[in-house]
């Protein structure tokens, strides 16, 4: 069968109940993982399956954030566009990438015409070269920029952005410090996009319910740039500040390969266990 899996990101991380609903709407056979912050006000969730089921999932649960969400009174750490805020697409088993942002682009059409939400198109689902990153996106939908797929904003919900892409690892590196000016600078430091690490996105931000700071990341390909090499650079310019890393939180599912690429280094994990992979989780559901 073909295998794709979906990530989709919603502004909602504090309200247990609301996140209950939008999970629900997610089959259990395909739901693997779910993840809130509450610092973030925002919730993760990770399913897999074939193409029309995990579509038709991801569909219910934007209506559900879209019913339940108001991205107006929103507040969190995080940046975010709307109630569903990122919705990717990733090839898993027997499919492309070329075909996840077919995948893509028909479901950000159905949540316009069902749910009056204007999408962008990012990564390779992307039909604007300002708008295949992410980060841009970000800063260009506040300005007023014009969606991919219908028009304006929902008055509630915002906008989404839809798209296909490769496995990223989503994590953050927590530091013993309130100090948001070094986290701001460690994470412009390893940036790609400021000529860091090659393949790093990262922000420096808040944690009040921790008393601390993190350097935030996405690490969007992990065979060019592996986890420990991340995780040693972060430690090293924490350091040269006086700051000591607290640990390191995985944010979703981690594929193995990630893993592997970093074999023997401790990254000191919070929250890692062998269930985290996101193969142990496919091949547990299959049984």
């Amino acid at each position: 069968m073909r295998v794709i899996e979906c990530v989709p990101n919603f502004s909602e991380g504090r309200n247990r109940s609301i996140v209950d609903a939008i999970a629900s709407r997610v089959p259990a056979e395909l739901l693997l993982d779910r993840t809130s912050d509450a610092d973030h006000n925002r919730s993760v969730l990770t399913f897999a399956g074939s193409a029309g089921a995990v579509a038709s999932a991801a569909l219910e649960a934007v209506r559900e954030a879209v019913e339940r969400i108001d991205i107006s009174t929103h507040s969190g750490v995080h940046p975010r566009v709307g109630a569903a805020d990122v919705l990717p697409i990733v090839p898993v088993e027997d499919i492309t990438l070329d075909e996840c942002a077919v995948i893509a682009r028909d479901l950000g059409q159905c949540i316009w015409e069902e749910l009056q939400v204007p999408v962008f198109l990012y990564e390779a689902a992307a039909r604007r070269t300002e708008c295949v990153r992410l980060e841009n996106v970000r800063k260009l939908a506040p300005q007023g920029y014009a969606p991919d797929i219908g028009t304006g904003r929902h008055p509630t919900a915002g906008a989404i952005v839809v798209g296909a892409r490769k496995f990223l690892v989503a994590w953050n590196i927590n530091l013993k410090s309130q100090d948001l000016d070094a986290a701001k600078e460690i994470a412009k430091t390893i940036r790609a996009s400021n000529g860091g690490l090659p393949a790093v996105k990262a922000l420096g931000l808040p944690l009040e319910s921790r008393e601390q700071v993190q350097v935030s990341i996405n690490l969007v390909d992990f065979e060019i740039t592996p986890l420990h090499q991340v995780f040693h650079v972060v430690r090293k310019l924490a350091r040269q500040r006086g700051i000591e890393v607290a640990g390191c939180e995985l944010i979703g599912l981690i594929p193995q390969a990630a893993l592997t690429a970093s074999d023997g280094f401790d990254l000191q994990w919070e929250n890692f266990t062998p269930d985290s992979v996101l193969e142990t989780r496919l091949k547990n559901r299959s049984r």
